[in-house]
């Protein structure tokens, strides 16, 4: 024999269950509003001329100004936000607490927390700098065993040199460039890895040419991306992203803004220079 349930209840059951579905659907809604990607905040290395540095107020370089490009020309609403040392601004990233980051190599350690483009923004030649009193000869990566190497903390190099400086080389890691010069300065490293582009905008801004020389062959013909922060709701952008970056590289844009920016901090260092050296008035 069946038993009904009285109307009442039914009442009382169809009106718990569209409430249930009513929070539901409030409580997605307000899911995809926290997910909505209202500005991209956009960080770099600061002490990597001419790519990008800090300038002391703000990121300047060419990943900036080509990053500002792509993000004005798809009509998105964005930050530059400068974090800190380079080790804090790949923390930040695979923290959430940042978009994207420009420009860094590709390797899989990064890939755990960023999703990057498939269009290279910059040849980035990873070099050894040396002193030139050192007579340092290198051909080959096992020419560095046995000596004392530095770098810059968080900077990768990829095609498997990571791997074997980690298991082969003796490495003293630094957070700036400067730091690895003056190393090498006083005899504590002998060497110095790090971008060609890098290496000679600090020889340049110091004056230090006579002092210290970049080695062939690289270390690594490397490249760098850009690089989305996986967890951001802002990655939704990179496909519009990488094809603008592509279609500014094959127009030639790309490297005039390298060029430019290479011009920029070589002047930036001729003005400190200027600035330095005129008589005070009184």
């Amino acid at each position: 024999m069946k038993i009904s349930k009285p109307a009442s209840a039914l009442v009382q059951l169809h009106h718990c269950w569209a409430a249930a579905c009513f929070c539901l659907g409030m409580l997605a809604g307000t899911s995809s509003l926290a997910a909505e990607c209202k500005k991209i905040i956009v960080s770099a290395d600061p002490a990597y001329p001419p790519l990008h540095w800090h300038d002391g107020a703000s990121l300047q370089g060419a990943s900036i100004e080509v990053t500002t490009r792509i993000l004005d020309d798809l009509g998105l609403a964005y930050e530059v936000r400068y974090v800190g040392p380079w080790k804090r601004v790949l923390f930040n990233a695979e923290a959430g607490n940042i978009d994207m980051v420009v420009t860094l190599k590709n390797t899989s350690e990064r890939r755990r927390y960023l999703d990057f483009t498939s269009n290279a923004a910059f040849a980035n030649p990873i070099v050894v700098f040396v002193p030139r009193v050192s007579n340092f000869k290198f051909d080959k990566w096992d020419d560095l065993k046995g000596k004392r190497g530095g770098v810059t903390l968080g900077n990768k190099f990829g095609d498997g040199f990571d791997e074997f400086m980690e298991a082969q080389l003796t490495i003293d890691s630094a957070q700036l460039p400067e730091a690895s010069f003056k190393k090498m300065a006083l005899g504590r490293i002998d060497y110095f890895i790090t971008g060609l582009y890098t290496g000679m905008a600090y020889i340049l801004e110091h004056e230090l040419n006579a002092e210290f020389t970049s080695l062939n062959p690289s270390v690594t013909q490397s490249y760098n991306y850009m690089g989305f922060v996986k967890s951001s709701p802002c990655i939704k952008h990179l496909p519009d992203f990488d094809r603008r970056l592509g279609e500014l590289k094959r127009q030639g844009v790309v490297q005039t803004i390298v060029d430019r920016n290479f011009e920029r901090w070589h002047n930036l260092i001729l003005e400190k220079k200027r600035a330095k050296n005129s008589p005070v008035v009184r």
